[in-house]
């Protein structure tokens, strides 16, 4: 997927199919409020995020998102 809206679109389809097992609707529900709350703060931004992206937006604090200057 290269678009964040695709991505929504696609992850609201599935979490529609009722067939899905429980866990993997869970997943797809955290994934879309992610999705969503990335695009309410980076509303320019149309690149769809990787999970680190996505991860780093909801913890700027954690170790694994600090970037360093050389």
């Amino acid at each position: 997927m290269n678009l964040i809206t695709e991505h929504i679109q696609l992850n609201k389809k599935e979490l529609a199919n009722s067939s899905i097992s429980p866990q993997r609707k869970r997943h797809i529900q955290q994934e879309l409020d992610a999705l969503e709350r990335y695009r309410e703060r980076h509303p320019s931004k149309m690149k769809d995020p990787s999970p680190l992206e996505l991860f780093c937006d909801e913890n700027p604090d954690a170790s694994e998102c600090r970037m360093f200057e050389v």
